[in-house]
């Protein structure tokens, strides 16, 4: 059976797999993802994920499959990382209150052994509420939005901002499960055999 090996220290995502009943390991990967240049956001992150899954390539021996994402929220073509500080937190806020945003997420799958990979990105359009600035300090309070791309997690407090979504939800989580699924499938790997 293949080793499945998660690139990545998110708690999303490690989530996310655990919810598919995979048996999986962790490698973070040591991307220094601020080294690199944000050109169009599904370039941006395409590249990062491959970069995630690449690095960890490197320290997998067994049979492995290696998955690599990174998300990025976008308003009018900027791209909306983790905030470095409140500050930044409440400028990002600001910024999707009462308006449509894209949430992209890249994934990179690896076949170490097969010698064979994927790469693909997800969208996802996120509407929020027109928040004031009572709701936006309040909820910066709770610390939620400082490790979160665009300052807020739909799968924590930051989900009753949220209007609606059109598209994954899971994307918005950080890894787009049925883009993983189709990827699995793509690269010869059969979900329902590798799964605990």
């Amino acid at each position: 059976m293949k080793h499945i090996v998660l690139a990545s220290k998110s708690p999303r995502r490690k989530e996310l797999l655990e919810r598919l009943n995979l048996d999986f390991e962790i490698v973070v990967s040591q991307v220094d993802e601020d080294s690199y240049k944000k050109n169009t956001p599904q370039e941006y992150v395409e590249k990062l994920a491959y970069e995630k899954a690449k690095s960890v390539l490197q320290l997998v021996n067994k049979d492995s499959i290696i998955i690599g994402s990174d998300t990025v929220v976008v308003y009018n073509n900027n791209i909306l990382g983790k905030p470095r500080n409140e500050k930044q937190a409440y400028e990002y806020i600001k910024k999707l209150s009462g308006n449509k945003h894209l949430v992209y997420s890249g994934l990179c799958i690896i076949d170490n052994k097969a010698n064979n990979h994927i790469i693909c990105h997800e969208v996802t359009e996120v509407y929020m509420k027109d928040l004031n600035d009572y709701e936006i300090n309040s909820y910066i309070r709770t610390g939620e939005p400082l490790d979160k791309a665009g300052a807020y997690g739909i799968q924590g407090i930051g989900a009753i901002f949220v209007e609606k979504i059109v598209g994954d939800y899971y994307n918005v989580m950080g890894l787009p499960l049925n883009k993983l699924y189709k990827g699995l499938n793509e690269i010869g790997v059969n979900y329902f055999k590798i799964k605990k």
